[in-house]
């Protein structure tokens, strides 16, 4: 069985997540399978509808998996843990979850105008653009810092981080 690899993204409401997840997977789709999950904790994703994240992610041209606490859609109408979730993917090399940060994956949180510090017990790496002045935060050893706006620096950390499923 060929080796698969899961990396997460977290941060607040209007961060980046987004934006960031679409650039990273239509970079990776280039020379991989890639497979994205994002929760929908406010059960709010349409797939039609022009602008909205669910939209973008299946423009891609990656298989996408929108979670929320009342149904998964791809093929479902319940909640499926990650487990679930990868056997009914099954084909990617590379699965992109946007938010669900209780699951053990490691996570690049992302923040734009300030750093909310209660991500860091949770994240391996922040990746944050010039509207964050990073002297004014204390920022643990571990955490890697990245440029938001660099999707190749970013693709580096992942190819060096994710977790292997």
């Amino acid at each position: 069985m060929k080796k698969r690899f899961a990396v997460a993204f977290t941060g607040p409401s209007n961060s980046g997540k987004t934006t960031l997840v679409e650039k990273v997977a239509k970079t990776l789709i280039e020379g991989r399978k890639v497979a994205i999950i994002k929760n929908d904790p406010k059960d709010k994703a349409v797939f039609d509808t022009e602008s909205k994240d669910s939209d973008k992610f299946t423009k891609t041209g990656a298989e996408v998996v929108i979670t929320s606490p009342t149904r998964t859609t791809y093929f479902s109408q319940r909640e499926k843990t990650l487990d679930d979730i990868v056997s009914m993917i099954n084909d990617f090399d590379i699965l992109l979850v946007e938010g669900l940060k209780t699951l053990p994956l490691p996570r690049i949180a992302i923040f734009r105008n300030k750093i909310d510090e209660s991500y860091f017990a949770c994240s391996e790496a922040i990746a944050t653009d010039e509207s964050i002045n990073l002297s004014d935060y204390q920022i643990p050893e571990h955490i890697t810092l990245l440029d938001l706006n660099n999707t190749t620096q970013i693709i580096e950390w992942i190819d060096t981080h994710a977790k292997e499923l």
